[in-house]
C-alpha cells in the first residue's frame, strides 16, 4: 500500500507534542533519580553514617550533683553529622536522662567510661569521678607577692616581645635579662629587702598549699575535664593537652587547688573559667617545675618549687611564683594579674 505524503505528515508529532513528551520523560527521570538517592542512608546534617562518637566532658564532681553531657558524631571522613543519641550509664555512678543530663549517685569513686551515648552500632563514653562534698579550702594569703606577676629565686629572663603587666621580684638571685626588649609595667625588686620579704611570703604560701588535704586524685590528662571547687592531687607528673574547665557553680569566691607532685607540662592548653570562677582563686602547686607549651592560655597562681617556663605565645592570667629557680619567657608572652 502506498502512503501519501499528506498521510505521513498528518501522523508525524508536532513540535509542541515532542516538547510535551520530552518534559514528561524528564520529570519521570528526576523522580526516579530522587528515589534512588533517598534509598542510600545518609545522616541528616552530614554525609555518611556515624562512624565515631565523642562524649564530653570527662568530669570530676560532687556526689548527688548534676552535669550536662554532650555527644558529637562524625562520619568516616571526620565530618560532624547530626544525630540523636541514646544515653545510658554502664558502670554505675548515677543516672542519665534522655537529653544527656547526668545525676550523680551518693557513692564517691571513679567510674571509668560510665556515661554512654549510642547511635546505631556506634557508641562513645565519658568518665565520671565522684567526690564527697569537701570542706572549702582556706583563703590563702599571697602577702607581698600579691602585686608581683613574677617572683623568682634565681633568674628572670625573656627572649622578645614579652609583657609583664605587674611588678617583678627576685631573691636571692639578681640576674634579670631580656628587659628590654621585653617590658615590665610594675616596680622591679631585684635582690632587695622587699624581694626578700616576698620570697618569705611565697614560702609560707607554698607550705599552706602543700598542707591542704586532697579531695580527689587526678589520674589522667586534665584536657577535657571539668573540675568543681576543691583540692585535686596528681601523685606524679601531670599533663594538660587541650581545654580544661573550672566550674565555680555560681560562687565567685570558690577556690580551686591543683597539686602536682612533680612537673606540670601543657601542650597548647587552655583553662576556661565557668559560672563565676575567677583566676585569682585558682592555685597550682607544683612540686618541681611547670612548662606552659606554645600558645597555652593559663589561669591562676602558679606556685612552683623550682622553675616556671612560658614557651612562645603562652599567656598567664595570674602569677608565676618560683621559689628556688627561675622564671623564663620565650617570645610574645604576657603575664597579667587576675
Amino acid at each position: 500500500m502506498t502512503t501519501s505524503t499528506n498521510d505521513r505528515l498528518s501522523r508525524a508529532p508536532s513540535a509542541l507534542g515532542l516538547r510535551a513528551r520530552l518534559a514528561i520523560a524528564l520529570s519521570v527521570a528526576v523522580i526516579l533519580s530522587a528515589g534512588c538517592s533517598n534509598s542510600s542512608p545518609t545522616a541528616p546534617g552530614g554525609s555518611g553514617a556515624v562512624a565515631s562518637i565523642t562524649v564530653t566532658p570527662n568530669v570530676s564532681m560532687t556526689v548527688n550533683g548534676t552535669q550536662q553531657f554532650t555527644a558529637v558524631g562524625k562520619n568516616a571522613s571526620g565530618t560532624v553529622v547530626a544525630m540523636t543519641p541514646t544515653w545510658s550509664v554502664v558502670a554505675s555512678g548515677g543516672t542519665i536522662a534522655s537529653g544527656g543530663m547526668f545525676t550523680a549517685g551518693a557513692v564517691a569513686g571513679t567510674y571509668l567510661n560510665t556515661v554512654k551515648a549510642t547511635s546505631g552500632a556506634i557508641s562513645g563514653y565519658a568518665t565520671v569521678v565522684l567526690k564527697n562534698v569537701a570542706v572549702p579550702p582556706p583563703v590563702f594569703g599571697l602577702g607581698s607577692t600579691a602585686t608581683s606577676g613574677i617572683m623568682a629565686g634565681s633568674t628572670v629572663s625573656c627572649v622578645n616581645l614579652g609583657t609583664i603587666s605587674a611588678a617583678v621580684s627576685l631573691w636571692p638571685g639578681s640576674a634579670v635579662t631580656g628587659f628590654p626588649p621585653c617590658t615590665i609595667s610594675g616596680v622591679q625588686h631585684i635582690g632587695d629587702a622587699t624581694a626578700q620579704t616576698s620570697q618569705g611570703d611565697l614560702t609560707t604560701l607554698y607550705n599552706q598549699l602543700d598542707a591542704v588535704p586532697c579531695g580527689a586524685t587526678i589520674t589522667t590528662d586534665l584536657g577535657g575535664q571539668t573540675l568543681q571547687p576543691g583540692v585535686y592531687c596528681s601523685l606524679s607528673s601531670q599533663g594538660l593537652t587541650g581545654e580544661m574547665f573550672l566550674d565555680a557553680i555560681g560562687d565567685p569566691n570558690a577556690e580551686f587547688v591543683i597539686k602536682v607532685a612533680s612537673s606540670l607540662t601543657t601542650a597548647t592548653a587552655q583553662v576556661t573559667l565557668l559560672r563565676g570562677a575567677q583566676a585569682k582563686n585558682v592555685y597550682w602547686l607544683i612540686g618541681a617545675s611547670a612548662t606552659f607549651g606554645v600558645g597555652s592560655a593559663m589561669k591562676g597562681n602558679v606556685v612552683a618549687l623550682t622553675s616556671i617556663t612560658l614557651v612562645d605565645n603562652a599567656t598567664l592570667t595570674g602569677r608565676a611564683l618560683a621559689r628556688n629557680g627561675g622564671v623564663s619567657l620565650g617570645t610574645s608572652n604576657t603575664i597579667t594579674l587576675p
